[in-house]
Order: C-alpha cells, then structure tokens, then sequence
C-alpha cells in the first residue's frame, strides 16, 4: 500500500494508502455527521413554524427537503475543499484527501470525486426508497438497486491503487494521514558558523502545508531529497549556494514557522503557498 508521490517541488514522498476498513469506517461515520446534521435541521424547522396556522405546515417540509438536499450534496464537497480535505469522518479515521500528480488538491477534483457518490451510492437507495414507498418494489428491482450499489462498493477491490469511479475520474487518492504538530524538537539551535539570515519576502513564500512537507523531509535526512528540497527553496527565493543544505532548511524552516506563528496571533492563517 505504499505509493510514491513527487510533488511539483520535486519532494519524493513515500505515501500510504488507506485500506478499505478505514475508509469504510469514515463513511459511516460521515453518514452519521449527516443523520444528526438531518436531525438538526428537522428540529429548527418545527421550531420555526411552531404556533403556525395548520395550512403552513408545508413550509416544514420545504425546510426539510431543503436541509436535507445540501446535506447529502455539499456535505463532502465543503468539507474536503478545507485546508485537511478531509470530512469529519476522515479526520477522526485518520485519512484525507490528495491528488494523484502531486499537485494541490483542486475544487474541480474535489466536486467530481464527490458527485459520482450520487451515481455510486444515493441513486439505487433513493430509487429503491421511492419504489418501496409506491408498493412496486419487486424481487427483481430489489435485486437490480442492490447489485448497482455493490459494484460500485466493490470496485475499489479490483485495482492496486483501491480508487473508487469518483478517485479514478478525479485523480485523487485517499492516504493515511495522522494527525501531529510541527515538530519542537527541531527547533534547535546552530552555531554562528551555519547562520542564515532570511527576508519577509523570502520567508513568505511558503504556507503550513509545505512547512509541514518540509518537516517530513528534515526527519526523514534522506540526502537526496535534502539536496532537491534545498535547490528548489533556494532557486525559488533566490537564495545562493550553501555549504551545508540541512542546516540551511533546518533555519529555513525556524524561520518560516516563526514567521507563520507571528501571523496566526493577528489571526492570519496562511494555509499553503497559494494561500494569499
């Protein structure tokens, strides 16, 4: 389950996919979001049209359907466009969202994973529900609205990558992501000898997100990905060349961390270099 993704930086991240278990876990507990999320909307609405005349009743409906419609179709798209693409089910599974190329993860690709939910999972269920509710749901529809769903459920078992239609059209994969902090213990300090002294300008080219990517390359110490990672921080900030590249992006990353930090107190959060 162990993937390699470059990202546009030329940062080799070794990525771990997210098994179907956990995935599956997330879902139901997103499922469950969504049922109190329902249950909430459903209380407000009677609420609102309580002590109302009995010929106004159908606005309870009319709040309901409403409710429940951006529920079910905005729910996952508003979640994963949010700086951890990640729903609440996600985060508590530990898992998100990301792009197959590397890349950041575009709305394009979020709204397309997404929508083909409605084709993979709501449609044979609500078809199913509709039919049951007007007494014609036979043995055969039952069994047709069952094995639509189970195909789309089973998909992901029948290729490498555990892709769902909606990961396969919209290029994205589902990885493990734990939850951690910026690491302390990489706040330490160098001698004079290995000092760097950066601008705003230069420590404002990055976001947490890379930061975070950044992190991940300084305990990893591969040489390798130390010296790609250095180039590409220098090139893009203008930087010369350094006689030691981990103790330039060991200072590099105090100072972007302490930069960032500084913001968030004025309540600027910047989430990624994009972030402006």
């Amino acid at each position: 389950m162990r993937r390699r993704l470059v990202t546009p930086e030329g940062v080799d991240l070794g990525l771990t996919l997210a098994s179907m278990g956990t995935r599956a876990s997330a879902f139901f507990l997103d499922l469950l979001m969504m049922l109190v999320l329902l249950i909430l909307v459903t209380i407000a609405a009677v609420l609102l049209t309580r002590g109302a005349p009995e010929s106004s009743k159908w606005v309870v409906q009319i709040i309901w359907l409403l409710g429940a419609f951006l529920i079910r179709n905005f729910y996952f798209i508003a979640m994963e466009m949010g700086p951890r693409a990640a729903t609440f089910g996600k985060r508590m599974c530990g898992i998100r969202v990301v792009a197959r190329s590397g890349a950041r993860l575009t709305a394009d690709a979020v709204i397309a994973r997404n929508l083909m939910r409605e084709i993979e999972f709501y449609l044979p269920l609500s078809f199913l529900a509709m039919a049951a509710g007007e007494g014609g749901a036979d043995g055969a529809m039952v069994l047709f609205g069952l094995g639509w769903a189970l195909l789309f459920l089973f998909f992901p078992f029948f290729n490498k990558d555990r892709l769902r239609i909606g990961d396969l059209l919209a290029g994205t994969w589902v990885i493990n992501a734990p939850k951690r902090e910026l690491g302390v213990d990489l706040l330490r300090p160098f001698d004079a000898a290995g000092f760097y002294s950066f601008t705003d300008e230069q420590l404002d080219a990055y976001g947490a997100y890379e930061l975070q990517t950044l992190e991940k390359v300084l305990r990893e110490s591969q040489i390798e990905a130390i010296a790609t990672v250095s180039w590409t921080i220098r090139n893009k900030i203008g930087f010369g060349d350094v006689p030691d590249d981990y103790s330039f992006l060991s200072l590099y990353y105090q100072g972007v961390r302490a930069r960032l930090e500084r913001k968030l107190l004025f309540g600027k959060r910047r989430i990624d270099k994009h972030d402006r």
